[in-house]
């Protein structure tokens, strides 16, 4: 279905409805009330245990930085509370550690993303879960539902937009987001299904997220899942206290799909809904190998692989050709000038020319990659100025993200490398020990050892925590 033929159709003008339709809010919000962690097949379990495990190494890691510092500062604005915010001695809101929580999960660009959806799907849904689990001392069997809800909802709502939202340039993460914790957050609440539609339709006003950050590098983007959770918080207490919102959403003539994605695109509302309680979209999100765009990682992983296969200096270079999804381009390719002379470390995690380049200066692509030093190398910035880019023939995009590197040297030989599916993916997914490593290399720029022992342990034993608060004062600094 178009969104413009959607816009035109089922719509009641007078009320917002959609005629005869049982809307997707409600059919969310009926799902959303009755589901339980019985249900949960243990696979979901124990690998959302270790996506909750990631988030909280990327919240230790992003405390060192300069933009968690003036985050803390900017939130602290508004005053202290009771809510422990992680790696930090600090205590907020509820509304405001969940917004805090964001910014040091997403912070990094480090976080786990669900590639039907483009989001990063566990940015708004833990701090959500975290906030008022915590605040009404509810269970972590409890919380860690309420993560999974909010996570789920997320990624098939925007799954649902066919990389619509991306396409007229809105964040999914920042949007949809808020989505999946309003949800989360009134179901923790209490609220009953019909109360759990309601905060979807108020949430509506309140997401946002815009792609402009991508012209100048600016920071921006790191707020877009803290936000998420801060609104989904927000809109669950409307709901709670008897605020109307339109039952129509996400189809309605001015809902979520007809305003956020460009005219004549074609999105798909089953998706929005289908496989609640048989098919766990946890399963679909990628743990990241490096901390940049997801639309990088196999470039990433193909110069990586030339590189060791065939060992050639940057010098041995005469150019780099990607074969990359058009739909990318605009993210990690342009405007080309930012792209080839990133100006801050958000500008190189969007940079293909940067990325390749420096793993075949520095051969591998961390977070030391990242810093002021190496992001003003001349021997990297030489080399990127010779990355071009050509639209991939065989492209599948975005049901795998893809990626083709073929490197031309001065010798005359043509060398290339294809990731038909980057690692991370539901087909190659990061095994337990990947992701631990992972973890406490990220610890360790923030903590010692035994506390990040300690951290993992309560974390791992997140199901027989009997109050969330407990587990919250746990992830503190």
């Amino acid at each position: 279905m178009s969104i413009d033929e959607l816009g035109k159709s089922d719509t009641n003008p007078s009320t917002g409805a959609v005629s005869g339709v049982d809307t997707i809010a409600a059919q969310i919000g009926r799902w959303a009330a009755d589901v339980t962690m019985e249900e949960v097949p243990e696979r979901v379990v124990e690998r959302a245990l270790l996506h909750i495990l990631d988030c909280v190494g990327l919240a230790y890691a992003s405390s060192n930085y300069d933009f968690a510092k003036r985050a803390l500062a900017a939130v602290s604005e508004f005053g202290a509370g009771d809510t422990p915010v992680i790696g930090h001695s600090v205590r907020l809101s509820p509304r405001d550690a969940a917004l805090l929580n964001g910014v040091l999960v997403h912070g990094l660009d480090y976080d786990d993303t669900h590639l039907g959806g483009v989001i990063h799907a566990s940015a708004s849904a833990l701090p959500a879960a975290i906030s008022v689990a915590s605040d009404r001392h509810l269970p972590g069997k409890d919380l860690l539902l309420g993560y999974l809800i909010a996570l789920e909802v997320s990624s098939r709502v925007g799954a649902a937009a066919n990389s619509g939202l991306h396409a007229h340039g809105f964040h999914p993460t920042g949007v949809v987001g808020a989505f999946g914790s309003a949800v989360a957050a009134a179901r923790l609440g209490g609220l009953n299904a019909e109360g759990i539609a309601t905060a979807q339709g108020f949430v509506g006003s309140l997401a946002s997220g815009v792609m402009e950050f991508l012209e100048t590098g600016a920071s921006t983007k790191r707020v877009h899942p803290g936000w998420a959770a801060a609104s989904g918080i927000t809109a669950a207490a409307f709901a709670k206290h008897g605020f109307e919102s339109p039952p129509a959403i996400y189809e309605g003539r001015f809902g979520l799909f007809a305003l956020h994605t460009p005219l004549g695109h074609e999105i798909d509302l089953s998706k929005a809904t289908e496989g609640f309680g048989s098919d766990w979209e946890l399963l679909r999100v990628g743990i990241k190998p490096y901390p940049a765009c997801h639309f990088t990682h196999a470039f990433a992983d193909a110069a990586q692989i030339l590189l060791d296969t065939h060992g050639f200096a940057p010098a041995d270079i005469e150019s780099i050709t990607c074969l990359v999804p058009e739909e990318i381009v605009p993210v990690v390719l342009e405007p080309a000038a930012n792209k080839l002379r990133p100006r801050s470390d958000y500008d190189a995690k969007f940079s293909l020319p940067f990325i390749v380049s420096a793993i075949f200066n520095r051969g591998r692509f961390t977070l030391a990659e990242l810093e002021d030093d190496v992001l003003r190398d001349p021997q990297i910035l030489d080399l990127a100025a010779k990355v071009s880019y050509q639209a991939d023939p065989n492209k599948t995009f975005p049901k795998y993200f893809h990626g083709e590197v073929i490197v031309r040297l001065k010798d005359g030989r043509e060398l290339r490398h294809r990731e038909n599916d980057n690692r991370g993916s539901e087909e190659r997914p990061l095994s337990r020990e990947d992701i631990e490593a992972k973890y406490y290399d990220n610890m360790s720029l923030a903590t010692n050892r035994a506390h990040g022992q300690r951290v993992h342990e309560a974390v791992m034993g997140l199901l027989d925590e009997g109050d969330s608060a407990n587990f919250a004062e746990a992830l503190r600094g």
